[in-house]
């Protein structure tokens, strides 16, 4: 139980490193303080389901259905191109920086979570992560079920230190030339990811 455990986080902590389209999200809630908690928990709990189905061979079923594999292309990476126009639009009209926390105004929760979902499961890349590679490599252990655990507490303490752990930049980003930086590098990595998908 121990191994499988312990190689589930190890795996499931290096996977979930790299940056993309949903760690940029967080990032960028993290950092206004909006919403945090609840984006969290949604990317935790979209992760841990999708790690649950990989254990229990949904990879399979994947592979069975060829359009289902094409059709999460074309709707991932033109959600991604969407988003990533959207940050490059937010980084040309600039003007933005963080307020004090008595002074923000907190936009509308549905929109946040809208968004944090559509960026977690129109993503092909999150399927071949979670569902696909973790699926594969957790049958080598003799306890893929404590396997799971570990990937997804790995997932859920990834995105809890990301979304409350950006509130110690915010001094960095009480400029609005930081928020042009990131918002330019989200629509970059955006647009890679959107390129990467489509392109196969």
């Amino acid at each position: 139980m121990n191994s499988s455990l312990l190689a589930g986080f190890s795996l499931g902590f290096s996977l979930i490193l790299a940056i993309g389209s949903q760690n940029a999200f967080v990032l960028r809630q993290g950092l206004r303080r909006q919403h945090v908690g609840a984006v969290v928990l949604v990317c935790a709990v979209s992760d841990a389901l999708l790690i649950s189905a990989g254990v229990a061979g949904f990879d399979n079923l994947i592979a069975a259905l060829p359009w289902f594999e094409r059709a999460m292309r074309l709707l991932g990476g033109a959600f991604l191109a969407f988003y990533g126009a959207r940050a490059l639009i937010s980084a040309w009209r600039g003007g933005e920086a963080l307020e004090s926390s008595d002074n923000a105004q907190i936009g509308s929760l549905w929109p946040v979570l809208a968004t944090c979902l559509a960026l977690t499961w129109l993503n092909p890349h999150v399927y071949l992560d979670t569902v696909v590679l973790l699926g594969v490599i957790s049958g080598q252990y003799p306890a893929p079920v404590w396997f799971a655990v570990g990937a997804s507490c790995a997932s859920a303490l990834f995105f809890f230190l990301l979304g409350f752990g950006a509130r110690y930049l915010a001094p960095v980003f009480a400029k609005p030339m930081s928020w042009r930086i990131l918002d330019m590098v989200i629509a970059l990595v955006m647009w890679v990811l959107a390129i990467k998908i489509l392109l196969g």
